[in-house]
C-alpha cells in the first residue's frame, strides 16, 4: 500500500513515483530502506518518510534514486532480488575492486551503469 500525502496538485503522483521507486529497490534488489539511505547519504528514517508521502527527496537525492532504481531494474534481468543486492554491495574486479555501493556513494554511478550495461551484454550475446 502507498500512502499518499494531500498537497499541491501533482504532488501525490510524485509521491507514489518515489514510493514505487523504494518498492521496486526492496522486490527487485532485496534493499531496506538503510541499505538505500545510506547509498543516497541520507538517514533511513527520510527514506520511511519519502515512502510514506511525508517528504519528498530533494532533486540531487532524487536523481540517484532514479539511477539506483534503474540499475537495480536491469540487474533483476538476470539476477534474483538477493543476488543483485550481493553484486551491489560486493567489490568488483572491473571497478578496480570497489563495490558499486562505493561508487554510487562517490557519485560515479555511471562507471555503474557501464559495467551493468557490460553484464547485460555478456549475458544476452
Amino acid at each position: 500500500m502507498v500512502a499518499i500525502r494531500v498537497g499541491p496538485p501533482g504532488e501525490r503522483q510524485m509521491t507514489n513515483a518515489v514510493a514505487r521507486k523504494l518498492e521496486s529497490l526492496r522486490t527487485k534488489g532485496a534493499m531496506k530502506h538503510i541499505e538505500v539511505a545510506n547509498l543516497l547519504g541520507t538517514r533511513p528514517e527520510t527514506v520511511s518518510r519519502w515512502n510514506q508521502g511525508r517528504a519528498y527527496p530533494h532533486a540531487n537525492k532524487e536523481k540517484v534514486l532514479l539511477e539506483l532504481e534503474f540499475i537495480v531494474d536491469q540487474l533483476s534481468d538476470f539476477y534474483e532480488p538477493d543476488e543483485a543486492r550481493q553484486w551491489i554491495f560486493s567489490p568488483q574486479k572491473h571497478l578496480g575492486g570497489a563495490s558499486p555501493a562505493e561508487l554510487i556513494r562517490q557519485g560515479r554511478i555511471e562507471e555503474v551503469r557501464r559495467l551493468v550495461n557490460q553484464l547485460r551484454d555478456a549475458v544476452y550475446l
